[in-house]
């Protein structure tokens, strides 16, 4: 269904724009097609409009009584238009690797080479794994990203601890 349900710490700071104010867990069909930052932070939203409808049909083929699967198609379709058109293409495809160009508000623009991989344990799980090209623009922006993540961090912690600390 797309749900995003657990990142390390850079792919929470990758992502962020999709988890900002989102409902848990955040959803990447929902970030697509109902947030209106996602046609900013995907440099090519309208092919991963198209993506994504595929990869949820694909899924709605393997588990078709899957009821909250059914429920965000619901959603989905009667929210956008667009979802509505692309799901009624019946494009069903499974995308296990590929490039997504992104356009995150702190570090500009990144390519990112992505890997989809099953987890033994669940075949109902996936993992993502995004890379950077050695050496490239988006592998320098996306240390500087791990940088900024390690300090907003560290910088939450610090604030809570003082938070919470008896006041003299």
């Amino acid at each position: 269904r797309l749900d995003f349900i657990g990142a390390n710490r850079l792919g929470r700071a990758l992502f962020s724009e999709m988890l900002d104010a989102a409902i848990a867990p955040a959803n990447a069909a929902r970030f697509v097609f109902l947030d209106p930052r996602a046609q900013t932070f995907y440099q090519d939203w309208p092919s991963n409009t198209r993506q994504i409808v595929a990869i949820l049909r694909a899924e709605a083929g393997r588990s078709p009584y899957d009821r909250r699967l059914s429920d965000l198609v619901g959603e989905l379709s009667t929210r956008s238009e667009l979802f509505r058109r692309l799901w009624g293409a019946h494009d069903v495809k499974e995308h296990r690797t590929g490039l997504k160009s992104i356009h995150h508000p702190i570090v500009g623009d990144l390519t990112l080479t992505y890997q989809s991989m099953d987890l033994a344990s669940d075949r109902d799980l996936q993992m993502l794994a995004f890379s950077a090209e050695p050496g490239s623009e988006s592998h320098d922006r996306l240390q500087i990203l791990a940088n900024w993540a390690e300090t907003n961090d560290a910088e939450m912690r610090r604030d809570a601890i003082e938070r919470d600390a008896p006041q003299p």
